[in-house]
C-alpha cells in the first residue's frame, strides 16, 4: 500500500464505494456469508499449520523476550478485566477501547528484533497508554511493570562494529559475515514499510586489508531500476590539510554534510556493476585513479575497498558518506544528517 497515494485509502475507499453501488454485488462480511450459507465440512485442527503472512511462522510477533514481556502485560490487563464482570463494553466502553486499541498486532510487530524505527520508544509508550487506560476505567491501580518501559531503547542507527568483519564478497549478505559490522537502519525511520529511501538497511566494517559496506535493498526493489542508478562513496578527512573537492554531482543541495569537501571518491553504476575511483586534487578538481574494489549485488550490494587505495594511517578517523544520483543529478543521501564514522585499523 505504501505505493498507493495516502497509503491507498482513496483507493479502498472508492473501490468499496464502486461495489456498494453496484445491482450485481452485495457486501457482507464473513461472519454475514457463514450465517446464510453455514459451513459443510470442518478441516481437522491437526492438519492447520500455525503460522502468519511473514515467513510462515510467528517470529515478526512473539518469541522475542521484549515481544513476550509486552503480551505479558496485555494478558494481566485481560484477566483485570475479566475479574469485572459488571464492566460491559456498554457501561464502560472506555476499558474495553482500550483492550482492543492494546491488542492491535502492530505494537508486537516493533517491539523486540525485526523491526524498528525512530519512533520504537513512542510505540511503546502508546502501547502502555492504554493498558494504563484500561486499569483507569476500570478504578484499578496501575501496575508498575506497565508504567515501566517495555524495553530499553537504544539508538539502533547508531550501532558501531564490534570487532574485525571478513565478508565474502559475493552480494549475498550472509548474517555470519556481518553479525559483527556496524549498522544503520535507513528506511525504518519512516514507517512501517519505509516508503522513502530504496535503501532499507546499511551494513559497515573494517579489516587490516579493507573497509566493507553492504547495502540491504527493500523488498522488491531492484538496484539501478526502481532506484537511481548511481551510488556515490565520499571520504571525508576530518583535521588533514590536503587537496579536497565538492560532491561532482549537479542540483546538489547546499547543507551540510552534502557541501563538505571530500578527498577520494567512488561511484558504483547499480546497471552495469561497474566502479570508477577519484581523488581530488588542485582548483577543487577530480582526478582518476586505480582502484582494486571489489562489488558484487544480487540479493544486497557489498563492496571492500583496500586501505591501500584510500591512503590512510593507522587510527585515523575517517568519515564516510553515500549519494545516490542519476545521470550525475543529485537524488538522495544517506545516512540522513551524519556522516558514517570508520576507524582505520
Amino acid at each position: 500500500w505504501e505505493y498507493y497515494q495516502l497509503d491507498g485509502k482513496p483507493f479502498l475507499e472508492a473501490l468499496y464505494a464502486t461495489l456498494s453501488e453496484s445491482p450485481e454485488i452485495k457486501l457482507v462480511t464473513v461472519s454475514e456469508f457463514i450465517d446464510q450459507f453455514p459451513p459443510t465440512a470442518t478441516i481437522p485442527a491437526e492438519q492447520l499449520h500455525t503460522g502468519s503472512w511473514v515467513d510462515g511462522n510467528l517470529t515478526t510477533w512473539i518469541g522475542d523476550p521484549a515481544k513476550n514481556r509486552a503480551w505479558d502485560l496485555l494478558t494481566e490487563a485481560r484477566i483485570v478485566l475479566a475479574n469485572h464482570p459488571e464492566a460491559t463494553e456498554e457501561n464502560n466502553p472506555e476499558a474495553w477501547e482500550a483492550l482492543y486499541a492494546a491488542e492491535g498486532s502492530d505494537w508486537f510487530w516493533w517491539f523486540g528484533e525485526g523491526h524498528s524505527s525512530n519512533q520504537d520508544a513512542i510505540f511503546d509508550q502508546l502501547f502502555r497508554e492504554h493498558l494504563c487506560a484500561l486499569y483507569q476505567a476500570l478504578n484499578e491501580p496501575v501496575p508498575e511493570n506497565v508504567i515501566k518501559p517495555v524495553e530499553i531503547h537504544e539508538a539502533r542507527g547508531d550501532h558501531r562494529p564490534e570487532s574485525f568483519i571478513h565478508p565474502i564478497i559475493d552480494g549475498v549478505g550472509d548474517e555470519q559475515d556481518w553479525d559483527k559490522a556496524g549498522r544503520i537502519e535507513i528506511g525504518g525511520a519512516r514507517g512501517t514499510m519505509h516508503n522513502s529511501i530504496a535503501v532499507q538497511r546499511l551494513w559497515y566494517g573494517v579489516d587490516h586489508l579493507n573497509f566493507y559496506l553492504r547495502l540491504d535493498f527493500k523488498s522488491g526493489i531492484q538496484p539501478g531500476k526502481d532506484c537511481p542508478p548511481e551510488l556515490n562513496l565520499l571520504w571525508f578527512y576530518p583535521d588533514r590539510t590536503m587537496n579536497n573537492s565538492p560532491v561532482p554531482l549537479a542540483e546538489l543541495p547546499d547543507e551540510a554534510p552534502l557541501n563538505y569537501h571530500f578527498h577520494h571518491h567512488l561511484g558504483v553504476n547499480l546497471l552495469t556493476k561497474s566502479i570508477w575511483f577519484q581523488e581530488a586534487g588542485e582548483h577543487y578538481q577530480w582526478h582518476q585513479r586505480t582502484s582494486r574494489a571489489q562489488l558484487a549485488l544480487n540479493k544486497c550490494l557489498e563492496l571492500a575497498v583496500p586501505w591501500a587505495d584510500l591512503n590512510v594511517e593507522p587510527d585515523y578517523p575517517l568519515r564516510l558518506i553515500l549519494v545516490l544520483s542519476e545521470g550525475e543529478r543529485y537524488c538522495s543521501y544517506l545516512p540522513e544528517n551524519a556522516l558514517i564514522p570508520i576507524e582505520v585499523p
